[in-house]
């Protein structure tokens, strides 16, 4: 169709005016209240309406910006959105990393991650990057006894090989203000962190200019329970921590801000998630901005995303690979410059070949079949998607200027303030799972009830209380682990040689009632590994009794209609109790104008979408003698 054509076509729908959009919404809601059906209240602290208008973008400035023009909301790059593809070797063993390294740059990686923790001499940083071209590789140190040490091996090598440092790209985990997060103290003081950074900005600036000295490690605020307002302020406020304190040493900012690498988590919340990347190159740029920097380059935010942890889980493990692709596609669309994937089983156990390899395929297919590297800042225009921008910036920067208000990012973590702000948010998300208001498929929602994980208990989780510090820990934790000890201890008890405990559907009356109430039980025991007894539906009270007793069931759960429990529940409990007085008695639904007559007749609790899911499976865990 020509565009006349297509002119000729659109005329001929006149333009709605929002007033008339509304009014019509209002009428389909038919006297429902507005805000709480249809207004999103999220954890970033400001809502979300149910659609956009180009009028929505009113006001915002950068909109007509171009890809690689200040302020970089579109993103650095202008002629494609290629990022690298990045993959943590966990081993400390020189060999076996250089092994696995060298596969993964066979099989699609362009970066690299060592733990360089045992690499303390020339051999060893050999062994470690034997065969590796440096020019076509990114070399990336996440962890190491000593970071100067590690970058001096490191130049020896890159020496030694006859590279030109020039070009070689990379990056060392250099960032005490997070090991003071993590560990409560700094693991030797901040005048002797800003010494060492100092060092590390001069080798790199002199001998490996186009390398990173200095990571800001912001996804262990996500992987902690924060918010995305939380993590791109607290980020960005220990960024401007390095920055003043390394300008106050003589620097100028342009030797600084290029050399430091933004890391960020990826989670679940994928339109949020690709606004919170855009919004950091916004804040980044305004912020070092600041400072007067002679470069253009220095106001350009070097972004690496990597899958966040928080949100994985042991059981049902192939659900982690939906997960970390969602989290992939929001770091390419988001523009990241350098990805992460993690292995979809890290929960269970370390890397192997397969899941090393699903983690770089799923790189692979996001380039290769669905294009999103050939084009630049895709969610540019977007009515949403820019709005979510605008309203995680302007948040963030709202808490950015509280925390230096208050003495800047090393107060506020002395004070306890960045610590309680998480844990805060930590505690809603917890609540939330716990009741099933936020979902983690196969773990509190839906889940594999023939799946047996009693021989890959999950990896240890990072140590809490470590010796007593001076400071609150940022303590990291996974939304499953609650719910995944539970469905353990069932499990440990059945090995130990006990019988499984059985959950007895009593399903009668209404077919489609009970039939959705069975269902939603079997969901719910289901997510402690309990045995669930279902039945098609009983066309008497006597039959399902003889049924439910011959089952040799620890709880009963009627499942039917509200309407028709005032009439069956007491019958039922009484022919119950009458041949087993220790039977846990437990119903489907919360009919509240009969609860107190139903729990007199012998009902112990009523199972409901607004239960909770963890309190509930730990007490009848205890009641059955599971814990």
């Amino acid at each position: 169709m020509v565009m006349d054509d297509q002119s000729k076509l659109f005329s001929e729908f006149p333009p709605i005016d929002t007033s008339e959009w509304e009014a019509r919404i209002l009428s389909d809601l038919k006297g429902a209240e507005y805000e709480k059906k249809l207004i999103w209240k999220t954890d970033e602290g400001f809502d979300v309406k149910p659609y956009y208008r180009a009028g929505d973008l009113e006001g915002l400035e950068y909109l007509n910006i171009l890809p690689g023009e200040f302020p970089f909301v579109r993103g650095n790059k202008t002629k494609n959105n290629a990022w690298l593809i990045h993959q943590d070797i966990e081993t400390a063993d020189p060999e076996e990393a250089n092994r696995l390294g060298l596969d993964a740059i066979a099989k699609g990686a362009d970066s690299l991650g060592f733990n360089a923790t045992d690499v303390t001499t020339h051999k060893q940083i050999n062994q470690l990057l034997a065969d590796i071209d440096f020019s076509r590789t990114s070399i990336n140190f996440f962890s190491s006894r000593s970071y100067p040490l590690t970058l001096e091996l490191f130049i020896y090598e890159v020496n030694h090989r006859s590279f030109e440092g020039e070009m070689i790209r990379g990056s060392i985990n250099f960032d005490p203000i997070s090991y003071l997060l993590l560990h409560g103290d700094f693991y030797m003081n901040w005048t002797h962190n800003l010494e060492e950074a100092e060092y590390l900005l001069n080798t790199v600036q002199k001998r490996l200019p186009e390398f990173r000295a200095i990571t800001v490690n912001g996804h262990y605020f996500q992987n902690a329970g924060s918010t995305l307002v939380q993590e791109l302020a607290f980020s960005l406020a220990s960024a401007n921590e390095y920055l003043a304190g390394l300008t106050g040493k003589g620097f100028d900012v342009d030797a600084i801000a290029s050399r430091i690498q933004l890391s960020f988590s990826l989670g679940s919340d994928y339109f949020l998630e690709i606004a919170m990347l855009r919004a950091a190159r916004l804040l980044w740029s305004g912020m070092v901005n600041e400072y007067h920097p002679a470069k253009p380059d220095s106001l350009k935010a070097f972004i690496h995303s990597t899958t966040a942890s928080w949100n994985k889980t042991l059981f049902d493990p192939y659900v982690n690979l939906l997960r970390t692709t969602t989290e992939g596609m929001s770091a390419a669309i988001g523009n990241a410059d350098s990805i992460n994937i993690r292995s979809f089983d890290f929960v269970s156990k370390k890397p192997d070949d397969f899941s090393r390899r699903i983690a770089r395929n799923q790189h692979l297919v996001l380039k290769e079949e669905s294009y999103l590297d050939k084009i630049v800042d895709p969610a540019a225009g977007s009515y949403y998607i820019e709005n979510l921008t605008h309203s995680i910036a302007h948040h963030a920067w709202k808490l950015v200027q509280e925390v230096e208000g208050r003495g800047g990012i090393l107060s506020c973590i002395k004070s306890g303030f960045i610590q309680d702000e998480v844990f805060k948010s930590r505690q809603q998300k917890e609540k939330e799972i716990a009741r099933r208001q936020r979902i983690l498929i196969g773990t509190n929602q839906y889940p594999n009830i023939q799946e047996v994980t009693i021989d890959k208990p999950p990896c240890k989780e990072p140590v809490e209380s470590e010796p007593e510090s001076s400071y609150k820990k940022l303590g990291l934790f996974r939304g499953a682990k609650p719910f995944e000890d539970i469905r353990l201890a069932t499990e440990n008890h059945v090995v130990k040689g006990n019988k499984k405990p059985a959950v007895f559907l009593f399903t009668i009356g209404n077919l489609a009632m009970s039939r959705a109430r069975a269902g939603f039980i079997t969901n719910f025991f289901g997510c402690a590994g309990f045995n669930i007894i279902d039945n098609p539906g009983f066309q008497t009270i006597a039959e399902g009794v003889t049924s439910a007793l011959d089952s040799n069931s620890e709880i009963v759960v009627i499942c039917s209609s509200d309407e028709e429990y005032e009439q069956i529940v007491p019958e039922i409990c009484a022919q119950l109790r009458n041949k087993n007085s220790e039977l846990k008695i437990l119903l489907a639904g919360y009919p509240k104008d009969l609860i107190e007559k139903l729990t007199a007749a012998g009902v112990d609790d009523f199972i409901h979408l607004r239960s909770n899911l963890l309190d509930i499976l730990q007490k009848y865990q205890q009641k059955v003698g599971v814990i």
